[in-house]
């Protein structure tokens, strides 16, 4: 008996992508007949349909056997995208505040709960904030984090931090969701958020929000100083160039109504 030559769970993957693509290039098909072109058993071919029409993947004409695909995957494509322009135009801006200001600037996003950095640009300084694009930070004791929430429903946050333990990184840091959600309504009102040494000591933030064409905060810019070089007085300035920011990005992303603050 010749011995596979690949794992099942790789065997499956390919399986799921063949019918992906053969569907993609025919508007509908049958069972029968996608089996055959797949070579793949009928009751095989039938099983991964019934899961991926489960997943929403995939659609069923009624109770007739014949399946296409549904727009899901154009769906997932699309925010890859928006992701893709969202660094491109963002790197653009946060230039423009670096050059102005010599801080470390972030760009963050939502996932799952909490906040990962997919763009930053270096403080010109040698003392500055050590971090990485990909790295994850909580969304309770960050700046960005605070703005992903400050739009969103209660509940949403609530179940979002649900599992999340808050880690007492500092003093200053928050100590429940009761505690933040009090925060995040100060958030949305002033149209910023601050990371007052909640996240690491000596280390403080700002940030503003970012739209896209459906009005949802999709992500967040930021300023990092080291408390020696933050002036309080200041705090209206930087503000003002993270809303000015943050305003150009969403426009481009097709938002037409940030918040003036």
């Amino acid at each position: 008996m010749e011995k596979p030559t690949q794992p099942e769970s790789v065997s499956s993957v390919l399986k799921v992508f063949n019918i992906l693509q053969a569907l993609g290039e025919q508007k509908e098909i049958g069972v029968s007949e996608l089996s055959q072109r797949l070579m793949m058993s009928k009751a095989t071919t039938y099983r991964f349909l019934q899961t991926m029409k489960t997943l929403g993947y995939i659609t069923q004409e009624e109770e007739a056997d014949r399946y296409s695909l549904t727009l899901k995957l154009f769906e997932l494509g699309a925010k890859s995208l928006e992701y893709v322009d969202l660094i491109s135009l963002a790197d653009k801006e946060m230039r423009l505040i670096s050059e102005e200001t010599n801080e470390a600037l972030h760009l963050g996003a939502l996932d799952d709960n909490s906040i990962m950095y997919i763009h930053k640009i270096d403080s010109n300084y040698s003392l500055r904030m050590q971090s990485k694009i990909g790295r994850r930070n909580p969304l309770y004791s960050t700046a960005i984090g605070k703005v992903l929430l400050a739009g969103r429903k209660e509940e949403f946050v609530r179940e979002t931090l649900s599992s999340v333990e808050f880690i007492k990184h500092t003093e200053k840091t928050l100590e429940n969701t009761n505690q933040l959600l009090s925060e995040l309504k100060l958030v949305k009102e002033q149209g910023y958020a601050e990371d007052n040494e909640e996240q690491e000591p000596g280390l403080r933030c700002i940030a503003a929000p970012i739209y896209d064409r459906f009005d949802n905060v999709i992500a967040g810019i930021s300023i990092s100083f080291p408390t020696i070089r933050f002036d309080e007085k200041r705090i209206s300035y930087y503000v003002a160039l993270l809303h000015k920011a943050g305003k150009n990005i969403s426009t481009q992303l097709g938002c037409h109504t940030y918040p003036e603050k």
